[in-house]
């Protein structure tokens, strides 16, 4: 019995080491221009040397796996790089509406200042001819200065 389990084992073996690989000749030439050749059957040329090919068969489904992994990591990696360069350019963008804030910031204090520190203002007309603003006026233009500064300052 044991006998019998050993012959079926070593057949099964021998079976499947011979499906997964096996040996095949290869014959390799040089031809008159310098041509490296590989041919299957001798041709009966001088200068032939045999080669000796072991292979073994290709899993299919353990390349379609390997296939897979590949594009879903580069999908993955793709995805990854998009997503940083949205991300840089969101920062850009917020940097700059913070600059351009600071600096609206920045002018309409000055423009307080200024309103403050006069003590006429003035606007210039289409003809380019100053008129001269009364005090409900200037009020005026100093709390909508002043609404901006909140506005733009906070």
């Amino acid at each position: 019995m044991k006998r019998k389990l050993l012959v079926l084992t070593l057949s099964a073996l021998a079976v499947t080491t011979s499906a997964t690989a096996s040996a095949a000749e290869i014959y390799k030439y040089v031809d008159e221009e310098g041509h490296v050749l590989y041919v299957d059957r001798p041709t009966g040329e001088a200068g032939g040397e045999r080669l000796d090919v072991i292979y073994s068969r290709t899993d299919s489904a353990a390349v379609n796996a390997q296939v897979k992994q590949r594009q879903e990591y580069t999908t993955a990696r793709e995805e990854a790089r998009t997503e940083t360069a949205n991300r840089r350019d969101a920062d850009k963008q917020a940097r700059a509406e913070v600059e351009a804030r600071a600096a609206k910031c920045q002018e309409h204090r000055a423009r307080l200042e200024s309103y403050l520190q006069s003590r006429r203002l003035f606007r210039e007309n289409e003809t380019g001819e100053r008129e001269y603003l009364d005090e409900t006026q200037t009020l005026e233009a100093r709390q909508k200065v002043e609404e901006q500064i909140t506005e733009n300052c906070s």
